[in-house]
């Protein structure tokens, strides 16, 4: 450029840049390449890849949880059969200590009688 351009020159300049640069814009362009395509399908595989690998380990997260949850609800049921059999058992003790003390109280009863009128039949 001169000092000497016209307005009308700079413009055509200006004009002329902007077509230069389309010009090499569309020379670069990725779809005229003939390793665009295996580029774009490349990466195309590996987003595929990558989803299917993010798949497999929700997947895998999703099992295991699901696996600890039903080791868990096998401990809480586990322990509750265990306190039932406790309770089973100190049912049982005690039903047994109270047959006892009837059996205690009933020999008592039949002792004392037996001391009472037993003297009775050898007069």
């Amino acid at each position: 450029m001169s000092t000497n351009d016209t307005f009308a020159d700079r413009l055509d300049a200006a004009a002329k840049a902007k077509q230069s640069l389309l010009e090499r814009a569309r020379a670069k362009d990725p779809t005229k390449d003939p390793e665009f395509a295996a580029r774009q399908e490349a990466r195309a595989a590996a987003a595929r890849a990558r989803e299917e690998r993010d798949a497999e380990r929700k997947r895998a997260r999703r099992a295991e949880q699901e696996r600890q949850a039903a080791e868990r609800e096998a401990r809480k049921l586990a322990e509750i059969a265990a306190a039932a059999e406790r309770i089973r058992r100190a049912e049982a003790d005690a039903a047994e200590r109270v047959q006892r003390a009837k059996d205690d109280v009933l020999s008592a009863q039949k002792a004392a009688l037996m001391a009472r009128f037993g003297t009775r039949k050898k007069k």
